[in-house]
């Protein structure tokens, strides 16, 4: 008969946290959130660390390149998805590896014998202010000059004179070539007082631009994740059937690290698929999963998983559980591969992080995670509500909504990650819907960090291996978890009762 096991199977929301001693130097501000990426040696750092505990979900509706720039200069990660050709993917990470903080490809662009007109209309379609004049019109002409929207007025300038009349030609521009960091062309911004840096490369073609009112920005960001180029990082999620073509093409495009990504990594099919990863490809971290207790936590890190994503049924779009009957409680199985973790690590002295993928419904839900052992948390649908997620933007009668898809759903029929046999999905193990409209990520990405450091000073913890190590947790009963919430009558956002 089958074995039973005897624990029950809980969510993060059966349980809280007691507040421990909070010490002097327990402040929101002295918190560190770093936190180990990929597998390392007891006592050596991680070859790639996270300076926030986030990465993105391997899904359409979550990860793009927009999405994985804005999270890399927070402090996460995105692995962007696999549900496309490889030619697809591999383009995606390049346009994160090209981003280069303060560094602007310009999207108004004219030839020089273009009309004022012309430049008008793309002044007005882009809403910016400055354009650079290629010989070709394109972002990475021939510079020729610039021209702002001070050059010229439109009551008093003959609007069908060419550009050229108007611009600032390039041999009156100083302008910077392709080997200037953001530091050296900050300084000449500010040193010779000027609004816009061209950057070239030896032939004369336009790289970037640098402009004067970005320098705040890129200030806004001090804890962005880059490679030893300074290049933002970015991860790539595979899959099981065509990795063979799909690595070497994401590697060959910048990709920082890889993740098989599965409902299932319980299987040889994984294990094989990093055994055959590891020979071929020993630079490239790569995680597996996803699994939910110890013994296939073991399974894969014996195979070269370098992260190992626990979680099956626990998404906030995902039907796998009640399609299959297969899954746990996201807590249990946190709480049990951390086990199977530290055990690894007694035995073999390979610290394997962990990252907990599903099932973090608020956002003190990521803090029990981290506390529970997990090193890092994957979510979708939080990610998915932000301005940078690819879904459409829909308004309501109640309000903006994002789309936001399953990959077991049939919309993205990612059959790849499923395994039900042939070639495509035969049931689904997802769904298609909405989530609310939150805004853009950098906002709301500051204020979810806010609330996890506030619970770690409450906990006596200024650091996330301090905070494993002394956190306690309680069970929460039906009641008490009634009496965590408000129960008075709301105002709503007018001043009226709601």
């Amino acid at each position: 008969m089958a074995q039973i096991i005897a624990e029950v199977s809980r969510t993060f929301n059966e349980y809280l946290l007691l507040p421990n001693r909070t010490r002097t130097d327990c402040r929101p501000a002295a918190v560190d959130l770093r936190t180990p990426l990929v597998r390392h040696r007891v006592g050596e750092a991680s070859a790639i660390e996270l300076h926030a505990p986030f990465v993105s979900a391997i899904m359409q509706a979550v990860s793009s390149p927009e999405l994985a720039i804005a999270l890399a200069r927070n402090g996460g990660l995105s692995f962007i998805h696999h549900n496309q050709p490889v030619e697809e993917q591999a383009a995606a990470v390049r346009k994160v590896k090209n981003f280069k903080a303060g560094f602007v490809t310009s999207d108004t662009n004219v030839r020089p014998d273009d009309t004022l007109r012309d430049l008008v209309a793309v002044m007005r379609r882009t809403g910016h202010s400055t354009a650079a004049v290629t010989h070709d019109g394109t972002a990475t002409g021939r510079l020729l000059g610039l021209v702002t929207s001070r050059d010229f007025h439109p009551q008093r300038h003959d609007l069908d004179g060419p550009v050229s009349g108007r611009m600032t030609p390039l041999g009156e521009l100083p302008h910077a070539g392709g080997d200037v960091t953001l530091s050296e062309a900050n300084a000449r911004l500010w040193e010779e007082r000027l609004d816009c840096l061209p950057v070239l490369d030896g032939e004369g073609h336009l790289q970037h631009l640098v402009f004067r009112s970005d320098y705040a920005d890129n200030k806004r960001f001090p804890n962005q994740v880059v490679d030893g180029g300074k290049r933002l990082r970015v991860g790539a999620g595979v899959n099981t059937h065509d990795y063979r073509e799909r690595v070497p093409a994401l590697l060959e495009a910048g990709a920082d690290v890889l993740c098989f990504d599965s409902s299932d990594g319980y299987s040889d099919w994984q294990a094989e698929a990093l055994t055959w990863t590891k020979k071929n490809y020993p630079e490239i971290p790569i995680g597996g999963g996803n699994v939910v207790d110890g013994e296939a936590f073991t399974f894969l890190a014996e195979a070269g998983a370098d992260f190992v994503k626990i979680g099956v049924g626990g998404g906030s779009i995902c039907i796998t559980r009640d399609q299959k009957g297969i899954g746990r409680g996201q807590a249990s199985a946190v709480l049990d591969v951390a086990a199977a973790r530290d055990a690894f690590l007694e035995r073999t002295g390979d610290y394997v992080p962990l990252c907990s993928d599903g099932g973090l419904v608020e956002d003190y839900h990521v803090a029990l995670a981290l506390a529970m052992g997990a090193d890092f948390v994957m979510m979708g649908r939080y990610f998915a509500r932000f301005d940078q997620a690819p879904g459409a933007k829909v308004p309501t009668r109640d309000g903006f909504v994002k789309e936001y898809w399953g990959e077991g759903s049939n919309r993205a029929r990612n059959w790849q990650r499923y395994g039900q046999g042939g070639q495509g999905l035969v049931f689904e193990e997802g769904v298609d819907g909405y989530v609310p409209y939150a805004g853009d990520l950098n906002e709301g990405l500051a204020t979810t960090m806010a609330k996890i450091k506030s619970t770690m000073v409450s906990c006596g913890s200024v650091t996330l291996p301090e905070f494993q190590s002394t956190a306690r947790l309680t069970l929460v009963s039906e009641q008490s978890f009634q009496e965590s919430h408000a129960s008075v009558t709301l105002r709503d956002t007018s001043g009226t009762v709601a």
